[in-house]
């Protein structure tokens, strides 16, 4: 890609506004339509434009294999913890009610870390695939002196 220069500036461009779109559908997701999934997705993808353009070696410069393999179970980690909070305060699994002490702030409370474990899970997730694959096919390619 390093020919192709449009794609190289426009997605230097785009990238910043893709990650904090990304940020923008996590954080307000527990008011309008969004949330923890469609959040991860985006914010991988900003990364899946970066590794496509710029080389899979620099997504995992950005994004080292052993900062995804912390990722990936603190982001379960966090949704359980959250459930299992509601158990430890008296209610059921995620019962976000005996979070806070109003009702109100401990369903706030509780979507808003739900959605910030599902997010972490998803966007570390799918940028573990792409990096998988896209090394894979790498390693596959002829060089220009075999062919």
């Amino acid at each position: 890609m390093k020919e192709k220069i449009i794609l190289r500036v426009i997605s230097k461009f785009l990238i910043p506004y893709i990650l904090l779109f990304g940020l923008y559908v996590q954080w307000h997701g527990d008011f309008g339509p969004g949330g923890g999934f469609q959040a991860g997705v985006i914010f991988a993808s900003g990364f899946i434009l970066y590794g496509l353009i710029f080389g899979v070696s620099n997504v995992r410069t950005a994004v080292p294999s052993a900062a995804t393999r912390i990722l990936l179970p603190l982001g379960v980690l966090g949704y359980g913890l959250v459930g299992v909070m509601g158990i430890f305060k008296g209610g059921n699994f995620l019962d976000y009610n005996v979070l806070a002490a109003a009702p109100t702030g401990g369903q706030h409370l509780g979507i808003i870390l739900i959605e910030l474990g599902v997010g972490v899970t998803v966007a570390t997730a799918m940028i573990t695939i792409f990096s998988t694959f896209a090394s894979r096919a790498e390693l596959q390619k002829p060089r220009d002196e075999e062919r």
